[in-house]
């Protein structure tokens, strides 16, 4: 990415989080060192389909296309228009869905997907309700492979905040293994990657 398409990244990304700060959470993209921890756990080998949840200006979709193998499919979905447009224009090689997560299957049915092998959010999950939270992380789970994993990122700066470790607990909920995979201390703020596998079946 060029110095003009990291401007127009910039402006896109703060635009959208003056206009819409419940649904972007953040005050800078997410940084290139986040991305690369996160494509740590996207599969190298294989067809696999990897999702993006809420990927906003597509920070992470670089890093994850790069690691992803030939005839593997990367759909990223996003509910602000806007941005959908701005990933359409800008990474014409991603599948965007426009759409609210809520009903993730029926989004990714009508694409003919029903199984993902690694989803991985950058939803701004603490500003969400709990039962948001829970209603997100179960439909992520009922489409995820039995070795497939999800993977989502928080702030090292929030996790002393009730609202950070009530969404911590819904990952336990939703997940037999919730493991912290590192701090990504050059983030601005410090990031902390989640890698989270086997989810329980109700």
């Amino acid at each position: 990415m060029d110095k003009g398409d990291k401007l127009r990244e910039y402006r896109t990304f703060l635009t959208r989080a003056v206009r819409q700060p419940s649904t972007v959470g953040a005050v800078l993209p997410t940084s290139r060192h986040v991305a690369a921890a996160v494509a740590g756990v996207v599969p190298g080998s294989g067809s696999p389909v990897v999702l993006e949840l809420g990927p906003g200006t597509g920070a992470l979709s670089d890093e994850i296309r790069a690691k992803l193998p030939d005839g593997a499919r990367h759909i990223a979905v996003e509910i602000d228009p806007k941005l959908v447009r701005y990933l359409r224009d800008t990474k014409p090689w991603l599948e965007v869905i426009e759409g609210d997560a809520a009903h993730l299957g029926k989004l990714l049915a009508a694409a003919g997907v029903h199984q993902v092998d690694a989803a991985i959010s950058s939803i701004p999950w603490t500003l969400l309700p709990v039962a948001k939270q829970r209603e997100l992380l179960g439909e992520v789970a009922a489409l995820l492979s039995p070795a497939g994993v999800f993977t989502t990122v928080t702030y090292v700066t929030t996790l002393w905040r009730a609202s950070t470790r009530a969404f911590i607990d819904v990952l336990h909920e939703t997940f037999d293994e919730v493991l912290p995979r590192s701090t990504v201390w050059a983030n601005v703020p410090p990031a902390r990657v989640y890698a989270c596998r086997r989810p329980h079946r109700s």
